[in-house]
């Protein structure tokens, strides 16, 4: 006998139905999905360590396959063994730009970000203080290096002020970026609310200026060590540029290289330290980030 009942109408409620469940993935395609995040993101993070280990290997072929002589190009491990053979004499040399260096961008940091904030909120400064700024940007600071050299001597003022001269411009002109920033709706809006001008400043002016000033920061410190070497070149008898000069007369080619090496790995170094106190102090960037990977 054929079956004479009525075919199930799915699209009534209670229907009968046997793929409900086929509309969400598998909590196995979700798992398989979460690690291969995971591992791209590994990836990601591995990049860099892997980009510069790549052009080590390159430069150790070059120098074997090409017989590239060592006074011209050194191999990585010649440079690596002379590193350890002078070790010593590589960190007392490192002790006089550390300290030409970070008293020069302590300098920077005073100077540079309180003068962007009077610039950025006041016209008369901006008619008065920013033009002298930048007459002095557009003098070739090597030409005031004898000057400097003449006032203060071979001392390290010679070569603090040098630093603060090569490395403060950026950071000013980040600061005065940074404090113009905010939109003047959200000024309005504090007004509206009865904030007084510091808290506005310090709750609405410097969060919003921060990250901007910390890019100003990482150019200023770049240039800080750019700054700290060409005033030992110029007026010092003492630090890595002193070493590197000397190194170049004598066509050391190896140690020129291990104090190029000494002098990335500082230059490393202070760029982390000032992405970790940037990451301190702007816990709201942090979480724009979480929620962008999600």
């Amino acid at each position: 006998m054929a079956n004479t009942s009525p075919p199930v109408d799915t699209t009534r409620p209670g229907a009968t139905t046997t793929s409900m469940t086929n509309d969400s993935p598998p909590a196995k395609s979700r798992r398989g999905r979460g690690g291969r995040q995971k591992l791209a993101s590994v990836g990601w993070a591995a990049a860099p360590p892997a980009t510069f280990v790549v052009i080590i290997l390159l430069w150790a072929a070059a120098v074997e396959i090409f017989t590239i002589p060592s006074y011209l190009l050194p191999s990585p491990m010649a440079v690596l063994s002379r590193m350890f053979d002078e070790r010593s004499n590589l960190l007392a040399q490192a002790v006089p730009t550390l300290e030409a260096l970070g008293i020069g961008l302590l300098l920077c940091l005073v100077i540079s970000i309180p003068a962007g904030l009077l610039i950025a909120l006041s016209k008369v400064a901006k008619q008065t203080i920013y033009p002298i700024v930048m007459l002095m940007q557009l003098v070739p600071k090597i030409a005031i290096a004898p000057l400097l050299l003449v006032w203060l001597g071979f001392s390290i003022q010679t070569k603090v002020g040098l630093v603060v001269l090569i490395a403060f411009f950026p950071l000013l002109m980040s600061s005065i970026a940074g404090f113009v920033s905010l939109d003047d709706r959200l000024l309005y809006l504090t007004r509206s609310m009865g904030a007084s001008k510091m808290q506005t400043f310090w709750r609405l002016r410097l969060p919003a200026a921060l990250p901007i000033i910390f890019s100003g920061i990482k150019t200023c410190a770049t240039i800080a060590i750019t700054g700290a070497l060409v005033a030992e070149f110029l007026a010092s008898n003492e630090g890595l540029g002193y070493a590197l000069l000397r190194a170049g007369s004598q066509l050391d080619t190896t140690y020129i290289f291990a104090i190029l090496v000494v002098l990335t790995l500082i230059g490393i170094v202070i760029n982390y330290l000032i992405e970790a106190v940037e990451w301190w102090l702007t816990p709201w960037q942090r979480h724009q980030g979480q929620q962008g990977k999600k």
